[in-house]
């Protein structure tokens, strides 16, 4: 497949047509403003941060107490919330709903491979991660949760602790949004937006106030959770430019670097995915490997990959039973605001804003695609560079060198570029890390200014993004919040924000849960559908007198090897689906349906299209379009090429988009037996669907429960 110099794919062969009319309503034919969301979210983030930045000890005192009452309330939910998260992704991605694609069936990925993993990798992971890398084994092996500091056991808790932050429980919190924003916005033609998700919940009410509550949270959630990654990325660039230029730590460079970096972002987001983000997440990737690679070969390379297959083993064995560790009998509550409660609300603020971005790109993806590479290839990443950095410096510590762990544990920020003045070069390596620390830092902020404008926007189109003057603004704000915050209590208070705003917004995961796994129900439902009518289907196609069968194959074969223009195509339009369409509309009419047929003309094609389209109350009405598709005339069909380079299908298109086949060629009856089985199998459909309703709002099932059970595990 050709595809450009960036990696995305040049799809000519592929064409879009508006979504249904019904959904058509609910997005803009040009992007506006969500005002509710806008200024809510934007007058809340802007009053907090002044508020933060007059009484900085006023707020570190209501913000201390409101995480204590959280960690005491809400500390267990936040366990058992993060593991149904992955457990419902895990499901999906195994069963048969794997299979379904994120968007409609004819479409393809946008992007190669190499960009699509680039970019789902940097955006959703920050300079926090070289942060941690070197803290989180030190701090954990001094002071474990539990045992006794200093062992041989500690050191193999303080990694895996470390990769369990880390690790997957995260990234399927991740994967659990992006999935259900691109099925309901590519495949559905809903806004790409966190409402969209909630659509089998509350319908239409999506786009009233209870859509914009939705998108408030998930906007309010994901400015706190990136302030956090710019306010650890500030710090930690802070100390790399003193250690580098000698530049002072402290108020006064740390404003400087918020601004430069909203400024790169700014241009960043501006420039939009293709010639912003995806370059900088590949050099990203590739830097921070370099860097990697550097401390692995200086280090002991045997006894690090040692330790690495060791980690992975302990990782898989224990996470089981870390994963509900709430430490109920002994809580060590300061480990557990500072790390387990901290990363679970902080991977949820993230959420929505890496979910969004990621349904951005994964358009064309199976739903097994997508989770397998978004838990997969993060994690393969992640636990290689938090084993060898962390490893490392556990061996500095376990060679006597306390002074560097405590350094480490209390200086975060300190420990990385302390642990790189162990091996030769350091001015190489150092100047790589801060290199890598500030893409790392500027991924994050462009991302999330355009996935944040995105959110307080009415988009044209899923894959449409907001005006560049509103990333502008969103990524000033998020600068604002992250200085506000380091002004009221330095990462302590960021930490502890972002406990408190990712609670809400929990709670609508577990809604999106809910409203996705109805949708891939009715998903179901049209396949049981398809398999029960296919039968009438092709019984349509058969024909008794032996003429009309030779004329029918005969015509099957012409059709085959025939690739026709323009004016072949105008001709069926006139000759065959005009008319196939309106008898159609007019018996269902006779037989009390409320059909009709509109007609337009596709604007790049020049070709008229129609729809037919038959209400059905209050159940998924009937939508049959024959769209125009212009695309390259194969090389194997030399007549054809001699006339035209280009030749017209006719594809059909349903609720769910493309079906995949041609009708242009068909004769009117063929036409009209095609629409009968379509509408047939929509109808066989809504049965299955409401016999389901009905079997799940009985008490008792009776005894053909079992069956239809086990029919869903399957």
């Amino acid at each position: 497949m050709a595809t450009d110099d960036g990696g995305r794919n040049r799809q000519e062969d592929e064409a879009e047509p508006p979504p249904p009319a019904d959904l058509e309503k609910a997005g803009p034919r040009r992007s506006r403003l969500k005002r509710t969301v806008f200024f809510g979210s934007s007058i809340l983030i802007l009053a907090l941060s002044v508020w933060a930045i007059i009484t900085p000890t006023g707020a570190e005192y209501v913000i201390g107490t409101v995480v204590g009452w959280i960690t005491q309330v809400f500390g267990w939910y936040y366990f058992l919330a993060a593991t149904l998260y992955l457990g419902f992704v895990v499901f999906v991605a195994v069963s048969r709903y794997g299979t379904i694609k994120l968007g409609p069936q004819h479409s393809r990925p946008d992007y190669g491979v190499f960009a699509w993993a680039s970019m789902l990798f940097a955006a959703g992971i920050g300079i926090d991660l070289m942060f941690f890398s070197v803290a989180g084994p030190v701090t954990h092996y001094l002071a474990p949760p539990e045992g006794d500091a200093q062992t041989v056991e500690a050191a193999r808790q303080a990694v895996v602790w470390t990769l369990f932050h880390y690790g997957i429980t995260g990234w399927a919190m991740y994967a659990l949004m992006g999935m259900a924003l691109a099925y309901f916005s590519f495949r559905y033609h809903l806004p790409l937006a966190i409402r969209s998700a909630l659509y089998p919940l509350i319908g239409k009410r999506i786009h009233g106030r209870i859509g914009d509550a939705v998108d408030l949270a998930a906007v309010i959630g994901t400015i706190f959770g990136i302030s956090v990654s710019l306010g650890i990325g500030v710090v930690q660039l802070n100390y790399g430019l003193y250690f580098l230029f000698g530049i002072p730590e402290g108020t006064a460079a740390q404003i400087g670097l918020i601004v430069v970096a909203v400024l790169v972002a700014t241009v960043s987001a501006v420039a939009g995915v293709d010639r912003g983000i995806r370059r900088l997440s590949q050099i990203n990737v590739v830097l921070a490997i370099v860097l990697m690679l550097y401390v692995l070969v200086f280090e002991n390379p045997v006894q690090l990959l040692n330790a690495l297959v060791l980690n992975i083993g302990d990782y898989v064995s224990r996470f089981p039973s870390m994963t509900l560790n709430t430490f109920a009998y002994d809580p060590p509550i300061d480990w557990l605001n500072d790390w387990t409660l901290f990363f679970w609300a902080w991977w949820v603020a993230w959420a929505p804003f890496v979910g969004l971005f990621l349904a951005r790109i994964s358009r064309g993806r199976t739903i097994r695609q997508f989770v397998t590479a978004t838990l997969v290839v993060p994690l393969l990443y992640t636990l290689t560079f938090l084993s060898v950095f962390g490893n490392s410096a556990l061996s500095v510590v376990r060679q006597g060198n306390v002074a560097f762990g405590e350094l480490a544990m209390n200086e975060p920020e300190r420990g990385f570029y302390t642990l790189l003045t162990q091996y030769p070069g350091v001015l190489f390596s150092a100047g790589l890390a801060t290199v890598v620390g500030l893409l790392l830092y500027v991924t994050s902020a462009d991302s999330g200014a355009l996935v944040m404008g995105n959110l307080s926007s009415h988009l044209r189109t899923p894959v449409t993004d907001a005006p560049a003057w509103l990333r502008v603004f969103w990524a000033a704000a998020t600068g604002l919040l992250t200085l506000a915050m380091l002004l009221v209590g330095g990462l302590d208070a960021l930490t502890s924000a972002t406990i408190i705003m990712g609670l809400p917004f929990s709670f609508v995961m577990l809604l999106i849960i809910w409203g996705l796994y109805k949708a891939l129900r009715v998903e179901r439902f049209r396949q049981d559908a398809f398999r029960t009518t296919l039968s009438s289907s092709l019984s349509d196609r058969t024909t008794v007198d032996r003429r009309g069968a030779e004329r029918n194959w005969r015509q099957r074969i012409a059709r085959a090897v025939s690739f026709p223009g323009r004016r072949a195509a105008d001709r069926f339009v006139q000759q065959v689906c005009r008319p196939a369409f309106e008898d159609v509309a007019e018996e269902l009419r006779d037989q009390g349906a409320q059909a009709s047929v509109t007609e337009g003309v596709d604007e790049e094609a020049k070709i008229p299209h129609l729809d037919l389209k038959v209400p059905m109350g209050d159940e998924e009405d009937f939508s049959y379009r024959v769209w125009p598709v212009v695309v390259p005339t194969p090389a194997f069909a030399m007549r054809s090429l001699a006339e035209h380079d280009t030749y017209v299908r006719f594809e059909v298109y349903l609720t769910e988009g493309s079906q995949g086949y041609d009708v242009m060629g068909y004769t009117k009856e063929q036409l009209i037996g095609n629409i009968l089985d379509e509408y047939e199998q929509h109808l066989e459909f809504l049965r299955l669907h409401r016999e389901a309703q009905a079997r799940s709002a009985m008490p008792d099932h009776g005894p053909g429960t079992a069956d239809v059970q086990a029919e869903e595990g399957q």
